[in-house]
């Protein structure tokens, strides 16, 4: 039997809560709204906590317009963080990680609501993957390169998906290396089933944050997404999964088919890794040296618990 949403408010409230985890990327430290390119208006108390953020990632050696790819890593590389998260908290260890290693590396904001500092990825993906588009151009006309790389994290490692397959992205990208990404949705470990129970949850939630009902499992986004096939040509995938992932469930729902994937599993190469959601896209280091494999597949090294 369906419940009222007046009856219902107290269980709608902890699903709206766990719907807001879904495919979070928030480092435990953040208070810093995120560079780019061209960001968008924020207000005024965030000002000084952006210009921040662009300073952070600079200093780090990331966002540098004046970076030219060399000719070992030809590519600069664009971070697309995930869900509530944004352009340097997502990004603190990679970025550094791949800029030491000799990338220029990139990073922006996208899906931000009105109002909202530094939680973003939650507007329509669609939407998203527009300025995804935009994003590319500007770092390929600053670098003078015809391509770019693609990293994301959790719902950044899917929305480059709708970018390459309907806004020409394929022809403008090498590689998208995709750590925990809800490739083909998300069942919050069931929690999303809930919605089926309380008339009006799902139109209510989707109307306030559109880019989190994208990502349930099942939903109009996805399945207009992966009809047709996981990949476009000319592209290649790898998709970085944990088998603890507690928000993008089931964990093999992040593999993607068809040719040139590589899906890697963390407790194939390392059964002791215990990284979840979180961790592997903020610190784990196994996570790092498989996605600098992806970009570099002719140097790559054997990954292990002691990368």
């Amino acid at each position: 039997m369906k419940l009222s949403l007046g009856r219902a408010r107290g269980p709608l409230t902890a699903l709206a809560l766990a719907l807001t985890a879904l495919t979070a990327s928030v480092a435990p430290a953040a208070a810093s709204a995120a560079p780019s390119a061209a960001p968008p208006a924020v207000p005024s108390a965030a000002s000084a906590a952006a210009e921040g953020a662009r300073t952070t990632a600079v200093s780090r050696g990331w966002n540098d317009y004046s970076c030219k790819p060399s000719a070992a890593h030809p590519r600069p590389v664009v971070l697309v963080h995930g869900t509530l998260g944004n352009s340097v908290d997502n990004w603190l260890g990679l970025a550094p990680y791949l800029v030491a290693r000799g990338y220029c590396v990139f990073s922006f904001d996208y899906g931000q609501l009105p109002g909202v500092p530094l939680f973003h990825g939650l507007g329509p993906i669609a939407d998203s993957a527009k300025q995804l588009s935009a994003y590319v151009d500007r770092v390929l006309a600053a670098t003078g390169r015809p391509k770019a790389d693609l990293v994301g994290h959790s719902q950044g490692g899917m929305m480059p998906r709708q970018y390459l397959k309907f806004l020409g992205g394929a022809a403008k990208v090498g590689a998208l290396v995709g750590i925990a990404p809800d490739n083909h949705g998300t069942t919050l470990s069931g929690l999303t089933k809930l919605l089926n129970y309380f008339p009006g949850a799902a139109d209510a939630i989707g109307h306030f944050t559109p880019g989190l009902t994208d990502q349930v499992a099942g939903s109009a986004f996805l399945n207009r997404l992966n009809a047709g096939g996981d990949t476009v040509p000319g592209v290649r995938y790898t998709v970085i999964a944990s088998k603890y992932d507690e928000v993008v469930t089931p964990y093999r729902s992040q593999f993607l088919s068809g040719p040139d994937v590589r899906n890697v599993l963390l407790q194939d190469l390392c059964p002791v890794d215990l990284s979840e959601h979180l961790a592997i896209g903020l610190t784990d280091r196994l996570a790092f040296h498989e996605t600098a494999n992806a970009l570099d597949p002719a140097h790559a090294t054997p990954t292990t618990c002691f990368s």
